[in-house]
C-alpha cells in the first residue's frame, strides 16, 4: 500500500499544478466583460477555431495557434488591454502565452468563452 501512495501523490501534485491559471493571463466573467464593453473601448479578440459567431464589437479574429503571423493586427503598445475568447475558454488561454511570449503583458480570458456569454443573453454579431 505504501508502495502506491507516493507515485499517486506525485500524480496528484504534477496534475494540480498543471490546471493552475498562469499569472500573466486574468479571467473576465461574461457580466463583467459585458460591463467593460459599455465603459470603454477595448480590444477583443475571438481566437477560436473554426471560425464562430462573434461577440458583437469584435476587434479580430485569429486562430490561436497562428498569434505570431497576426502581429501587425494587434496593438503596438504592448500595455493595451487585449481580451480573448474562443468557445470555451481554453484556445484563449493558449493564445494568451504567444501574446505574453510577444510581450503583451494586460491579457483577459472570457471564461468559459462563447458559450459563457450565449448563457449570459449577451450579443453576437
Amino acid at each position: 500500500m505504501k508502495k502506491l501512495l507516493y507515485p499517486i501523490i506525485c500524480i496528484l501534485i504534477v496534475t494540480g499544478c498543471a490546471f493552475q491559471k498562469p499569472d500573466y493571463l486574468k479571467p473576465i466573467s461574461a457580466a463583467d466583460l459585458h460591463q467593460v464593453m459599455q465603459q470603454a473601448d477595448i480590444f477583443l479578440v475571438d481566437v477560436h477555431v473554426p471560425e464562430q459567431k462573434h461577440i458583437r464589437g469584435t476587434d479580430l479574429f485569429m486562430p490561436y495557434n497562428e498569434v505570431e503571423k497576426h502581429q501587425g493586427k494587434l496593438p503596438e503598445d504592448k500595455a493595451t488591454p487585449i481580451y480573448l475568447y474562443c468557445e470555451g475558454g481554453p484556445m484563449g488561454n493558449a493564445a494568451a502565452r504567444t501574446l505574453y511570449d510577444l510581450g503583451y503583458r494586460n491579457l483577459y480570458n472570457l471564461e468559459g468563452g462563447a458559450k459563457a456569454w450565449k448563457k449570459a443573453g449577451f450579443d453576437f454579431e
